[in-house]
């Protein structure tokens, strides 16, 4: 079952998130060799449009950690207010794992 981790960005802003990833257990760090990892942002469950938040598994692989980062541009696009997101974890074999899931708020910029 994936986490839950709601966030606050601001609109035209870089934003970074590293994301520590977990076995079942809740306390053993995960593995990440041989998987890879795709994490998107919609307005809501049924959007058919999203914006793809880039998604870096973090060397030594071993260390389970997962950079999710969107660009100032990416986020300056982005209307102000409510999406939702989450991130994947795909295995070698096909096997794919929600790992977090939330509600991201776009905080509107003022200076342009």
């Amino acid at each position: 079952m994936a986490s839950i981790l709601n966030q606050n960005i601001d609109q035209g802003s870089t934003y970074s998130k590293s994301i520590t990833v977990y076995q079942n257990d809740g306390t053993t760090i995960q593995n990440l060799t041989g998987y890879t990892a795709a994490s998107q942002l919609r307005k809501n469950y049924t959007s058919t449009t999203s914006t793809t938040i880039l998604a870096t598994i973090q060397s030594p692989p071993t260390g389970g950690v997962i950079v999710i980062s969107l660009t100032a541009v990416q986020t300056a696009a982005l209307k102000s207010g409510r999406y939702v997101y989450d991130l994947q974890i795909t295995a070698a074999d096909s096997t794919v794992t929600r790992v977090i899931e939330g509600v991201i708020t776009i905080r509107p910029e003022v200076t342009k």
